[in-house]
């Protein structure tokens, strides 16, 4: 029997309105940390959001400027947004700092903005949809245009992955590839229910945690003006600012001390839920091995002996994830280590 079509347009509105009523809350955290001369524009673009959401601005205790020129900006606001501006007591670095701020937000969606970073007006409205349309989804980011210093851009919709990611694409990507945080919104169960995050960065965990107990997705469209710039995280870590072993060292040091770090995080996480189908726990604890493993190699290249490096490169060419790498690493074997960063 057919259905007439008006009452499918009935009963499809009818969803849509029962599907807005049940439509979570959203807190847009604006974190920053020495961003004296960028947190206002920032904040201006999260009380320009379509969304009504709660909106709370904390510095991380910058002590240069950064929470006074965050709380001028919202004086006199007087719009549909809840919104408060705070300090930390001390510094906390971003994880902790993204913990602190969990706590206390009172929406069940947490959208993450940096003080550096400008959010497009329906940024919030499309990321809280996402949960909406899918009800699995732990944890969704977006394509982003890069900016310069001034605001302009530099790269139009760039880091973006493929709209769907589960962990077998994690795991077998080659690249740890994950999220961009700057990018993310996640449920706040993801940081309140699972163990606290420890360590200096939270894409790799967070998206790993999504992926692990539900569903992570990366939308196509640019949602944000991610700010470049000589203080981002994101290069800190992977600081490319010049050539030779002495900056290649630094980094291989900062990447792997993050990689284990993730590694860790994934296996409290997986001991943390006894109820965890099989196959996640499999993948999850296989994925962790991974990092483990691209740590254990990178260490290797920087300090150890040669003969050394040949058991994690072994490894690495066992594991899905890793071949690329390890048989792109076996000929620095034939390489002076004060070659390694060159070029």
């Amino acid at each position: 029997m057919n259905t007439p079509r008006h009452a499918m347009q009935h009963d499809l509105a009818a969803g849509s309105a029962a599907d807005a009523s049940r439509a979570p809350a959203v807190t847009i955290l604006v974190i920053a940390y020495r961003m004296p001369h960028t947190v206002a524009e920032a904040v201006r673009s999260a009380l320009a959001q379509t969304l009504p959401c709660e909106i709370i601005v904390s510095d991380d205790s910058s002590g240069d400027g950064t929470f006074a020129a965050a709380q001028e900006a919202v004086r006199g606001y007087d719009g549909p947004h809840r919104v408060s501006v705070r300090s930390t007591q001390r510094n906390l670095g971003l994880c902790a700092h993204l913990m602190e701020l969990a706590a206390i937000a009172g929406g069940e969606i947490l959208v993450f903005q940096s003080g550096d970073d400008v959010a497009y007006p329906h940024r919030a409205l499309t990321l809280r949809d996402s949960f909406v349309e899918h009800p699995a989804l732990q944890a969704v980011g977006s394509a982003v245009d890069d900016i310069d210093a001034n605001g302009n851009v530099m790269d139009k919709g760039v880091r973006g992955l493929p709209e769907r990611l589960d962990q077998r694409w994690f795991l077998c990507r080659g690249k740890l590839q994950t999220v961009l945080g700057a990018s993310m919104a996640v449920r706040r169960e993801l940081l309140t229910a699972l163990p606290p995050l420890q360590g200096v960065v939270e894409d790799n965990m967070l998206s790993l945690r999504a992926a692990l107990i539900g569903e992570c997705r990366c939308l196509p469209q640019a949602l944000l003006g991610y700010r470049r710039h000589g203080n981002n995280l994101n290069d800190w870590m992977f600081d490319r600012s010049g050539n030779g072993f002495e900056i290649y060292e630094r980094r291989n040091r900062r990447v792997l001390a993050m990689y284990r770090d993730v590694a860790a995080d994934q296996e409290r996480c997986v001991a943390a839920l006894p109820d965890l189908p099989g196959e996640r726990r499999e993948l999850g604890l296989s994925i962790a091995q991974m990092y483990r493993l691209e740590a254990d190699m990178r260490e290797a290249l920087i300090e150890k002996p040669r003969a050394q490096w040949l058991g994690p490169l072994w490894r690495g060419f066992r594991h899905p994830g890793l071949r690329r790498k390890s048989f792109e690493r076996a000929f620095k074997l034939l390489l002076p280590r004060r070659w390694f960063g060159r070029g």
